[in-house]
């Protein structure tokens, strides 16, 4: 019985928690739609084509369904070879691999650059989808608004 519990207290103690998954829509300082996630973590750019998908664990794919990355429950985010390449923090401050600010995230949607201007919204945005939201600005290429290779 005490191996069972311990067994069980292991896989508790390490498990992920899932990324909040919702429909958006991202769009840019001209508020022309450039891209959208559906509910199901679907991201599509602005001719509605997939490029991309993100599962409830985080893992990011792209159109081929082959990882290219992960958003974690604490918002760190990294690529394919397990590298942290950003991060997006509780209050919707976006970071890059070198832990400079790039962006952030406001509580209405709005996405601002490191110099605080604003470059886009995101439609139907809430905190609980700020993981959702950054995985889309790091990996959904021309979905994103904001520079985050800096």
């Amino acid at each position: 019985m005490r191996s069972i519990a311990l067994a069980l207290l292991l896989l508790c103690g390490t498990a992920q928690a899932d990324v909040t998954l919702g429909p958006v829509t991202i769009r840019n300082a001209s508020n022309s739609a450039v891209g959208a996630v559906d509910a199901d973590g679907t991201i599509r750019n602005a001719s509605n084509s997939v490029v991309g998908k993100i599962d409830h664990d985080g893992t990011v794919r792209n159109a081929s369904n082959s990882s290219v990355g992960k958003v974690e429950s604490d918002g760190t985010i990294r690529n394919a070879s397990n590298s942290s390449i950003g991060k997006v923090e509780s209050d919707g401050t976006i970071r890059n691999a070198s832990n400079s600010q790039v962006g952030k995230l406001e509580s209405d949607g709005t996405i601002r650059n490191s110099a605080n201007s604003a470059v886009g919204k995101v439609d139907g945005y809430s905190p609980g989808l700020r993981q959702m939201v950054a995985a889309a600005l790091f990996f959904g290429g021309s979905v994103s608004v904001l520079r985050v290779d800096r």
